[in-house]
Order: C-alpha cells, then sequence, then structure tokens
C-alpha cells in the first residue's frame, strides 16, 4: 500500500481560500485595508501632485520663455544705489543676439485711487515711466481697455498692473476714469495681466517716457531693462549686458534672469516631498500593524480550520502559506484602493489648477509594491504561528 501524497493547493485554489478567509471577516478587513489604502493614497498623491506641478510649471516656463534677462542698476562703490546710462537700452540693442529690449524708470511719484487720501497710504504702488512694447517683452496682455501708444504716452495717461488695479479699487475701465498720480489727475486706459516673468510689473502704475518727464519731473533714466536675447544665445548675452549696459562701471549692473526662479521654486517644492512622503510611510507602517493585529486574532479565531486542515492532510508549509496569502491579499486590496485615491486626487487638484495630471509609474507602482511587502512581513509571523499549532491541540481548543 502506497503512502499518500501530502494534499498542496493550487495558486487558483489559494487565492479563493485567502479571499474567503477575508470575506468571513468584512469589517475587520475593511478597516485593516483602510489604514493602507491611507498611506498609499498619501504616497501617491504626493508624488502624482508634485509631479503634475513641476510639469505646470514647466509648461509654463515653456510659454513665458526662457530667453528674457533683467538689467537693473546695483550699488557703487561707496555703497550707494548706482543709475543705468539714459543710453542703456539703446546700447543693448546693438547686440547682435538681442530680438528686443524694453524698460521701465522709476519716477518716484505716488499714485492713488483720490487725492483725499493720505500720502503715507501709498499701498507699495510705485509709478513707473514705460516704453512701449513692454508687455510683449514680458509676455503678458491687456485684461482690460488698451496698452500705451505713441500718442498717449505724451499725455497724462497710466496703465495699471495687476495687483496695482487691485490696490486701488478698479476692476473695470470706463471713459474719463482717473487716478491721483503725482499730484495731479491721470487717465487709466488700460490694465494688465499678471506679468509671471517680472511681477514688480504688477504693483505698478505705468505711464509713457514723455509723460514721466513733462508731468512727473523724471529724469529720463531706466531702473530695470528687460532684454529678449535669441534663442541658444541666453548665455552670450548675459555675459555682455553688463559692459554693455554701463561700460564705464560694470559692476554696478545686476543682469538676472527671471525664469531661473521659477526653475528653482520646483526644485524647492520637491524638496518637500520627503517630509510627506515620510507621513506617508508612517500611515502605511500603521496600516501594516493593523493587518498583522487582524492575522493574530484570525489565526486565534480559526483553530479548529487548522486543526480539520492539518487532520485532513494539509502541510505546514500549506498552512503558513494560506495565511500569508491572506495579508497579501488584504495589503494588496488597501494598496490598490490606496492607489485609486491617490490618482483620483491627483486628477481633480491638477485638473482644478489647470495643470496636466502626472502619476509617475513609481507613484503607483511603488505604493502598491510597498503595500504588499509590508503585508506579507506583517502576515509573516501569524503564518508561522498557525503552521507551528498542533493538530490534535486545535481540535481540542475549538
Amino acid at each position: 500500500m502506497t503512502a499518500s501524497t501530502p494534499g498542496r493547493l493550487h495558486p487558483a485554489d489559494l487565492a479563493r481560500v485567502a479571499a474567503v478567509g477575508l470575506r468571513t471577516r468584512r469589517t475587520r478587513a475593511a478597516l485593516s485595508a483602510l489604514g493602507i489604502a491611507i498611506g498609499v493614497a498619501a504616497m501617491v498623491a504626493v508624488l502624482g501632485l508634485s509631479a503634475s506641478s513641476q510639469a505646470g510649471l514647466l509648461a509654463e516656463i515653456d510659454k513665458l520663455g526662457t530667453n528674457l534677462l533683467t538689467v537693473a542698476p546695483g550699488q557703487s562703490l561707496t555703497g550707494q544705489d548706482a543709475r543705468l546710462p539714459l543710453q542703456a537700452p539703446g546700447m543693448i540693442g546693438r547686440i547682435a543676439a538681442v530680438e528686443a529690449v524694453q524698460s521701465t524708470g522709476d519716477t518716484k511719484a505716488n499714485a492713488f485711487r483720490s487725492p483725499l487720501i493720505p500720502g503715507l497710504q501709498t499701498n507699495g504702488l510705485t509709478v513707473n515711466a514705460a516704453s512701449l512694447d513692454l508687455p510683449a517683452a514680458v509676455r503678458t496682455t491687456v485684461a482690460e481697455g488698451r496698452y500705451l501708444n505713441a500718442a498717449t504716452a505724451n499725455q497724462p495717461v497710466a496703465v495699471l498692473g495687476s495687483a496695482a488695479a487691485r490696490r486701488l479699487g478698479i476692476a473695470r475701465i470706463h471713459p474719463g476714469m482717473r487716478i491721483w498720480v503725482g499730484g495731479q489727475w491721470f487717465y487709466v486706459s488700460g490694465i494688465l495681466n499678471p506679468a509671471t516673468l517680472s511681477p514688480e510689473i504688477d504693483s505698478s502704475v505705468l505711464v509713457g517716457y514723455p509723460a514721466a518727464r513733462r508731468y512727473l519731473d523724471f529724469d529720463g533714466h531706466p531702473s530695470m531693462i528687460y532684454v529678449r536675447a535669441r534663442t541658444g544665445h541666453v548665455e552670450e548675452v548675459h555675459r555682455l549686458l553688463g559692459a554693455t549696459a554701463n561700460p564705464r562701471n560694470t559692476g554696478e549692473v545686476r543682469v538676472s534672469q527671471p525664469s531661473a526662479a521659477l526653475v528653482a521654486r520646483a526644485a524647492a517644492e520637491s524638496a518637500l516631498n520627503g517630509l510627506f512622503l515620510g507621513l506617508g510611510a508612517v500611515a502605511l507602517l500603521v496600516g501594516g500593524i493593523g493587518v498583522a493585529n487582524t492575522m493574530v486574532i484570525s489565526v486565534l479565531e480559526r483553530r479548529s480550520e487548522i486543526g480539520l486542515r492539518r487532520a485532513l492532510g494539509a502541510t505546514r508549509g500549506g498552512i503558513r502559506l494560506q495565511f500569508l496569502s491572506e495579508a497579501v491579499l488584504l495589503a494588496a486590496l488597501g494598496g490598490a484602493a490606496g492607489v485609486a485615491l491617490g490618482v483620483s486626487a491627483t486628477v481633480v487638484y491638477a485638473s482644478v489648477k489647470g495643470w496636466a495630471t502626472v502619476v509617475p509609474v513609481l507613484a503607483w507602482g511603488g505604493g502598491l509594491g510597498a503595500a504588499i511587502a509590508i503585508g506579507a512581513v506583517a502576515g509573516l509571523l501569524p503564518a508561522l504561528r498557525a503552521a507551528r499549532m498542533p493538530p490534535t491541540e486545535a481540535l481540542r481548543t475549538a
């Protein structure tokens, strides 16, 4: 008479048995899976939102262009504020690799909604002389009304930056609208949209250079020059700007690239990912402890089942694999739910912000893999405990 071979479960049967073990304790299994889901959702959402934010920021940078350079006065050797020469914009425009040159000049005047407002309440507004093609150079547009032209640049006419209009309480342009600038009335002809690369324009009241000289005693010296370099020649133009703008005192010129600030902001946002990923990992660990607790209780409650299966020929390895499979399946279900929640949160938030939705493979793949790994580790000890349980003792205590 031949000895019978101990029974072994087929993978499909093993999955079905593991699922039955979870279905008979749905509430407990759901609560345990919830902890896993929260941790995975946090990790997926953090990586997804970060990737979507960076994609949106890079798209914005591409739209605004990385070829904008700004030239501003620095400080003299004595520590005083320097000034750019009157001829600086014209000299910069002679550089072969420069596409466009526009400028603004600080008039030192203040702007108010009416002359009845105290002079100290400036709301942080500046009044600047501006060249006629400034919006195109800084890649902004007119939200209301019209920008300055050759005729209005000679008259007491002003255009408001987006923040300046808001602080003055002006949302719409109507005929005859005026503001109090430098002790006299200026008509308002337009409002600009936000200038992302040049936020100083947002809080400015812009007037034409001729009008600034005539009505505001402006000396004509530019305080900021906006330079668009040809694609592929940004570094070359950057090196030439200081010496070109002020050949006598090159050290008194500050040259910068505004788009670099946006790139730095994207890097700073990425630096915070580690903190939020750590919080997600803590939630995932707590979920793993919940899975382990669920499996320990499950082993205690199912001693009769363990004893009966052992008596019918199940091996210790089969029992161990059964309970380990339940833990892995429980964690995998929680991980899948967490991935779905994290992706949904990313899609909703990216849609609200107008970003392209980007969920890296590392986010959902890593989250699901981490959940399964934690489930396996959490279920290992209960599985070993179930496998070591003698069948006679298991049936006796049932």
